[in-house]
């Protein structure tokens, strides 16, 4: 499969802060591909450097088959590029805006306004001022204006940040049926559930470093333990229970005086071996739970770091 993108040992320092310290990754053509980090982890500047904004400081990248920093001007016009946050005419409505941003590439490079108002579903919206739509309006107008040059490669940083789930889920509809015509999509999050329904490979990237590139499944396969059982029971654990729960394949972690999270390297038979063990102890628990491991854990398993707490 071709390649879309190529990073080989990319740096990029301003003064002696490494915002991105030595990474290498490959984006296949016709793939979601996320890279998932906190705020500060050196995402926003990967892609800016992708999108031409910014020189390496080091490294090789390629976009398209073409180097950022011998081919800037055709890799631009083959793209297409949504910001965390963009500025439009206030004097303008939607379709007056597109039609003033596909003026800027030739005929036969340029959607139809009209046609791609139609495709984020803001054909009603077509005489409307950007200061008039909601949050998730606006954020399918970005990515609208994004296709108006019927790019090849859609960069996305962050776009759903600050959206409620409904409006979410419609942008994450929207960027499968864009990857669907072709495009191959590159986005940027801090949400997992985002990561997981949209991305087939993920880079993990933290503090400037790239952690981990692969599938969100073989990610979550590579911990040692594949299942975590929270349990809230009325008294403490004696001593023995506790040594008893960790002979079972397993490890707990306790989260307070009455509550234990114990994590299981493997399915159905460690948990029915896990609570024929609470029942002969006679363990009185008030709550359990059981869920599969996920990114947030793989995420403090890679990097000691929780996510959302590094927001």
């Amino acid at each position: 499969m071709d390649e879309a993108i190529r990073v080989e040992s990319l740096k990029k320092y301003y003064g002696k802060f490494a915002a991105v310290d030595d990474i290498s990754f490959s984006v296949q053509s016709g793939e979601i591909f996320g890279i998932l980090g906190p705020n500060g982890a050196g995402k926003t500047t990967t892609l800016e450097i992708l999108e031409g904004l910014h020189d390496p400081t080091s490294g090789n990248v390629s976009v398209l088959n073409l180097d950022i920093l011998k081919h800037p001007k055709e890799i631009k016009t083959r793209i297409g590029v949504q910001l965390q946050s963009s500025a439009y005419y206030d004097y303008l409505n939607l379709l007056e805006i597109l039609a003033l941003l596909a003026s800027f590439y030739p005929q036969d490079a340029r959607e139809n306004p009209a046609d791609i108002l139609r495709r984020v579903n803001l054909e009603d919206k077509s005489r409307h001022r950007v200061n008039t739509l909601s949050g998730g309006e606006k954020q399918r107008f970005t990515i609208a204006a994004s296709l108006i040059n019927k790019p090849e490669l859609l960069i996305l940083d962050e776009p759903t940040t600050g959206l409620d789930p409904r409006s979410r889920r419609n942008i994450w509809q929207l960027i499968e049926e864009i990857n669907k015509c072709g495009i191959t999509v590159v986005l940027t999050t801090h949400y997992m559930d985002e990561a997981e329904a949209l991305c087939q490979r993920l880079a993990i990237m933290d503090n400037g470093q790239l952690i981990a590139v692969d599938t969100p499944s073989n990610l979550r396969a590579s911990l040692e333990y594949q299942y975590a059982v929270k349990l809230t029971v009325q008294t403490p654990l004696k001593e023995e229970q506790i040594l008893g729960l960790n002979s079972l394949n397993a490890k707990i972690e306790t989260k307070s005086e009455n509550t234990y999270v114990i994590k299981l390297k493997d399915g159905t038979d460690s948990l029915e071996i896990l609570l024929k063990s609470l029942v002969t102890d006679n363990v009185k628990f008030q709550n359990l739970g059981i869920t599969p491991v996920t990114l947030e854990d793989v995420f403090l398993e890679l990097t000691g770091n929780e996510l959302q707490k590094s927001l």
